[in-house]
């Protein structure tokens, strides 16, 4: 329980700055960029280029792990592949080399005169493909229920390898009960289906027993994290799994007991005798059964004959529901009698409220129009050009030389400077600003990445336009 108390090593808990966070990016980077440069080079146009890439760093991963020889150059690795596995398509030299180069581009091995060898980075990342790989077949053997409860095992074994270990395996709990509930809601909906199946009873005896071992496995789960501070937080969680697990256990459980109890009806010989007693109770347990019974309900039992298990079964168990309708009371039917004897079509022409429309003409005058004109023009100048810098600029300076204008604005890089020229001119061309020529010939230069053609343009003066400038003008 030492381990278990000490403090649990996740990337959402450390902090952003340390160096070691940072190396681990820097590993998942490495695994991105190789499978990046893998598929720009068509490697994982399909599922048999992927497979033979894998093989490849298998053997890759046998040699560092001291279970082959040497591998000292592709051309070893081509041989060696073609020995190993029958491939009538096998991978190139030429292809082999691609995979070789990628590799030691990013640091999983590295090339020697003599020896290619594996690098510790390439070792951890082969053996994650290689898990991935592995987990998704031993995922895609398994039926539909049977995936879940895949899912649900294997969260439970990563919990044990990770958590234990002080290593954050994810929301592993979490992750464990949403499978099982997954399996569960599977099993509810294929429950019929099962029961109308003549050998599903060993796959129901798996799935009981996969039930009761992941019950099992929750339950040691929760109690490892018994001295957590997270146990408060797991409190909704364990109540939450421990009841799904036992609904799915006592599911599993109630589905062999009926089988069995089908089965073994099959096989007594019928009697002569009805007991009327023991018909009703029978009719009134399989309204509401519990779930780990052998009572079956109605639908059940329909559904277990479809077997036809003896000729005509089938037939004998065929069943369609029907919804009578309530029946009608004698005012209803006299009511409808009087409407279909009564009843007048409407001839009356239909009317047509028409709402009058109503134009009304507003006048202004030639400079308000001008004005408005302006100002529609200035708002598509200003959605093609950014000038709201230079905006802000003059809203605090009423005037300044154009090369501070334009640094101060934006900065002193050669784009910032061309869209800063481009937005002064936009604003002189709308009146919101004027330029006036400078009287001095002098001014003080501001370091930047770029030189005017003629220095005095430097020095131009820019102004804001107030209100007294514009009726002056």
């Amino acid at each position: 329980m030492e381990k278990m108390d000490s403090r649990m090593i996740s990337i959402f808990k450390e902090d952003d700055a340390t160096p070691q966070l940072s190396q681990a990016m820097k590993d998942v980077s490495s695994l991105g960029g190789v499978l990046s440069e893998l598929g720009a080079q068509e490697f994982f146009q399909s599922p048999t280029e992927i497979l033979r890439f894998l093989r490849v760093i298998q053997l890759l991963n046998e040699e560092a792990l001291g279970l082959g020889e040497p591998i000292e150059n592709e051309e070893m690795i081509y041989y060696r592949y073609l020995n190993r596995y029958q491939d009538q398509e096998a991978p190139t030299k030429k292809r082999v080399e691609q995979i070789i180069y990628i590799l030691s581009k990013y640091n999983w091995i590295s090339k020697q005169s003599r020896r290619i060898k594996m690098r510790d980075l390439g070792k951890r990342m082969m053996d994650a493909l290689i898990r991935l790989a592995n987990d998704s077949l031993a995922y895609y053997l398994q039926d539909d229920i049977g995936k879940s409860l895949f899912q649900a095992r294997r969260d439970a074994a990563i919990s044990e390898a990770y958590d234990d270990n002080g290593i954050s395996g994810g929301n592993k709990i979490a992750s464990m009960i949403k499978n099982v509930e997954d399996a569960i809601l599977l099993l509810r909906e294929r429950e019929l289906e099962m029961l109308a199946d003549r050998n599903a009873l060993p796959q129901l005896e798996l799935i009981h027993s996969l039930m009761q071992e992941l019950e099992q496995k929750l339950e040691e789960r929760l109690n490892k994290f018994a001295t957590f501070e997270e146990s408060l937080v797991l409190t909704d969680l364990m109540q939450r799994g421990t009841g799904i697990l036992a609904e799915g256990t006592n599911l599993s459980l109630g589905m062999i007991n009926k089988y069995i109890k089908f089965s073994s009806i099959q096989k007594t010989p019928l009697a002569t005798t009805i007991h009327p007693e023991k018909l009703r109770n029978f009719i009134a347990n399989m309204f509401d059964p519990p779930v780990d019974s052998d009572i079956p309900n109605v639908y059940q039992m329909f559904s277990f004959m479809e077997q036809n298990f003896y000729e005509d079964e089938a037939v004998d168990g065929i069943w369609i529901p029907i919804k009578l309708a309530s029946p009608l009371s004698a005012g209803s039917i006299d009511d409808a009698i009087d409407y279909l004897e009564n009843y007048e079509p409407t001839t009356d022409p239909i009317e047509e409220d028409i709402d009058e429309v109503t134009y009304v003409t507003e006048e202004m005058s030639e400079e308000e129009l001008e004005g408005l004109m302006a100002e529609a023009n200035w708002m598509l100048t200003k959605q093609m050009i950014q000038t709201d810098r230079i905006e802000e600029y003059f809203k605090e300076h009423e005037q300044a030389p154009l090369e501070q204008v334009i640094v101060e604005a934006t900065s002193s890089e050669w784009g910032d400077t061309i869209n800063a020229l481009t937005a002064v001119s936009a604003l002189i061309s709308s009146k919101k600003i004027v330029e006036l020529p400078s009287e001095q010939t002098m001014f003080e230069e501001i370091l930047k990445e770029w030189e005017w053609m003629k220095h005095e343009d430097g020095g131009t003066i820019i102004k804001r336009r107030t209100n007294e400038s514009l009726h002056g003008k």
